[in-house]
C-alpha cells in the first residue's frame, strides 16, 4: 500500500523558511517522481516542483523559481520542499504526489497517489 505522509507546514512571516517533508512508502522510491502541488482556497490545484526519479532532475513553477528547492533522499524514501523569501501569496495546502515511473510532470492527474497535505501559512 502506497502512503504519502507531509509534515513541516505552519505560519511564519514573510520573508521566512519552511522546509516540507514527505515519507513515502509502499514502492521502491527511488524509481518514481514525485512532486510537490498546492492548492489556496477557491483555487485550482497548481504545480509547484517536481523530480525526476533515477536522475533526480528538477523542474519547478515560475511563481517558486529561486526561492523554492526540491530534493530527496533515496535512502530515507523522503521528499523534501525548501521554501525561502515566503510570501502570503504562498498560503495553501501543499500536498506530496507520486507518480507510477521516473518521468516528471507537471500535470496533478498524471500523479497516481497524494498525501493529505499540510497547510503553510505566510502572514504578511
Amino acid at each position: 500500500q502506497v502512503q504519502l505522509v507531509e509534515s513541516g507546514g505552519g505560519l511564519v512571516q514573510a520573508g521566512g523558511s519552511l522546509r516540507l517533508s514527505c515519507a513515502a512508502s509502499g514502492r521502491t522510491f527511488s524509481g518514481d517522481a514525485m512532486g510537490w502541488f498546492r492548492q489556496a482556497p477557491g483555487k485550482e490545484r497548481e504545480f509547484v516542483a517536481a523530480i525526476s526519479g533515477s536522475y533526480g532532475v528538477t523542474y519547478y513553477a515560475d511563481s517558486v523559481k529561486g526561492r523554492f528547492t526540491i530534493s530527496r533522499d533515496n535512502a530515507k524514501n523522503t521528499l523534501y520542499l525548501q521554501m525561502n523569501s515566503l510570501k502570503p501569496e504562498d498560503t495553501a495546502v501543499y500536498y506530496c504526489a507520486r507518480r507510477v515511473g521516473p518521468v516528471a510532470t507537471r500535470q496533478p492527474p498524471t500523479y497516481a497517489y497524494w498525501g493529505q497535505g499540510t497547510q503553510v501559512t505566510i502572514s504578511s
